[in-house]
């Protein structure tokens, strides 16, 4: 999809080792928060550029993240088989629209200047959904 919608999370993952910065809850009386994890690939050639982009996120990423309600952002890396490493993203939604606020930051000409970056460090994994940077993960169990 072309308006990045969990590719946010997913793709805002791309996003977002920069999100491990963020971190907020909903307030009382407000919105649910909604999780949502990703998994995608790391071309190791590309891990340093990527953990170095991370490092020092732009700041209006951040920022627009916060304005589309995107808190609690983290990227986690793991080597999963010798070689082969894996990015999961994880982050917290409290707005009441998820697909606007996606489309907004889809939208964004820093957030696209941003995926440029760091689309060429990763693989999509088998089974993406078109339009989908990041490959949506189920949620099984979550305890508060």
């Amino acid at each position: 999809m072309t308006q990045r919608s969990c590719r946010f999370g997913i793709r805002l993952s791309a996003c977002l080792l920069l999100c491990g910065a963020l971190a907020g809850c909903a307030q009382p009386g407000g919105p649910a928060v909604q999780r949502y994890g990703s998994v995608i690939r790391l071309k190791p050639e590309k891990m340093d550029e990527y953990l170095k982009l991370h490092a020092d996120p732009w700041p209006e990423i951040v920022t627009r993240l916060q304005e589309c309600h995107v808190r609690n952002y983290s990227i986690y890396l793991a080597e999963l088989e010798k070689g082969t490493w894996y990015l999961f993203g994880y982050f917290e939604y409290t707005g009441s629209d998820f697909d606007g606020d996606m489309k907004t930051l889809a939208a964004d000409a820093r957030t696209q200047a941003w995926w440029k970056l760091t689309d060429p460090c990763q693989i999509r994994i088998p089974g993406t959904p078109d339009g989908e940077q990041w490959l949506p993960m189920k949620e099984v169990y979550h305890n508060d």
